[in-house]
């Protein structure tokens, strides 16, 4: 497989499992995970939507075959560098007051998603097309 696969295959499987979590187990996942409970899941269950399309959409990209063209490498690193460096502006700059479990939680969230997006950028695949 090459480096496009693997990383286009890294990210939808993170971005699939983060929205499946987010958009089915709202209460469950937000009490396990520490993280601040509210009177309506109704955002947390669409910020998993959003998560879980993305991760559909670089799985088309992943599995298409050059038939299906969906989320590419460049829009993937957009959407992780900015929404990963949203969250660890957050995490940095404000107390949430949340337990230490959420903070920690967060913080694996929002290293896994700059990460990924990281490693994209630097890999450089993003600026040739899949061979």
């Amino acid at each position: 497989m090459n480096k496009v696969k693997i990383l286009l295959a890294a990210d939808a499987v993170i971005n699939l499992i983060l929205g499946l979590l987010l958009l089915f187990f709202p209460v469950g996942i937000l009490d396990l995970f520490g993280l601040p409970l509210t009177n309506t899941y109704f955002y947390s269950s669409i910020l998993g939507g959003v998560i879980f399309g993305i991760g559909v959409a670089l799985s088309l990209e992943w599995l298409g075959g050059g038939k299906l063209r969906g989320l590419g490498l460049a829009g993937a690193i957009a959407i992780n560098l900015i929404g990963g460096g949203t969250l660890l502006t957050w995490l940095i700059i404000k107390d949430l007051g949340i337990p230490v479990k959420g903070i920690i939680t967060l913080w694996i969230v929002a290293i896994l998603v700059v990460g990924i997006g990281v490693v994209e950028l630097i890999s450089g695949t993003w600026k040739t097309p899949d061979e």
